[in-house]
């Protein structure tokens, strides 16, 4: 197929086709990373500006290695540390960033939705490197090729997602990638953590450990997203499970 997207904000705005795409493309660019000269020119000539509202290191230099690896100029931006300290808006540092002509804007911001606003206002792609607690489209995109590669397909697979699921944009990227692909999702977690609308997203939802794993061919575990509760939503990190059965 021919990619005709300005922009990846998101799984949900993409077609199982355009996914398959995507995880084709990486298969063949696997080969570049064995090489004794990792690059190609496919961006030669072209700027991507990592534009990043939240700490980050591993998802900041994973772009900034892949852009210079596809012969890309790369600037990266990093909010604390520029004008939006002295009050200039979203919309004017990126409207300011786009006069120079970037080719690419890669942005992670803590608000849900700014990717998409942004993409509706900027005629540069956009790319979504995580927006609050909505969607984390790259690092679900890795994940599902590691389960591809492992596991050959989709379809049939039971993929077991267990932890915080509500503070997660992670797993709402993968529930959206692996239910499009055709593979069963089981949720597990506190019921503190597990969203009321998730038995509207076509997955099994349960709080028993033992029963979340039984069967499944990939477990995915997730972290506690303490930095983005707002109230104590888990009895304790030392063993006090309660409401939730291990």
């Amino acid at each position: 197929m021919k990619w005709t997207r300005k922009d990846v904000v998101g799984l949900a705005d993409l077609s199982v086709e355009e996914i398959r795409h995507i995880l084709d493309t990486a298969d063949r660019f696997r080969e570049i990373n064995e090489r004794e000269i990792k690059k190609v020119p496919t961006l030669r000539g072209k700027t991507v500006v990592n534009l990043f509202y939240e700490p980050s290191t591993r998802t900041r230099t994973s772009f900034e290695i892949a852009a210079k690896r596809l012969s890309a100029d790369t600037v990266n931006f990093t909010a604390s540390s520029s004008s939006v300290g002295k009050g200039e808006t979203l919309l004017d540092t990126v409207k300011n960033i786009e006069a120079m002509r970037p080719a690419i804007i890669v942005i992670r911001h803590p608000n849900a939705g700014t990717p998409m606003l942004l993409s509706k206002r900027l005629h540069v792609g956009v790319i979504n490197a995580g927006d609050g607690w909505h969607e984390h489209p790259s690092q679900a995109l890795l994940d599902l090729q590691m389960i591809r590669e492992a596991k050959g397909a989709f379809e049939n697979l039971t993929v077991a997602i267990i932890g915080d699921i509500t503070h997660s944009r992670v797993a709402r990227s993968n529930i959206i990638g692996l239910t499009k692909l055709g593979a069963k999702v089981r949720i597990c977690g506190p019921a503190t953590m597990v969203p009321a609308p998730a038995a509207e997203w076509g997955v099994e939802v349960t709080h028993d450990l033992e029963h979340a794993i039984r069967g499944a061919d990939v477990i995915m575990m997730l972290r506690l997203q303490l930095e983005r509760q707002r109230q104590t939503l888990f009895p304790g990190v030392n063993g006090n499970t309660r409401g939730f059965t291990v």
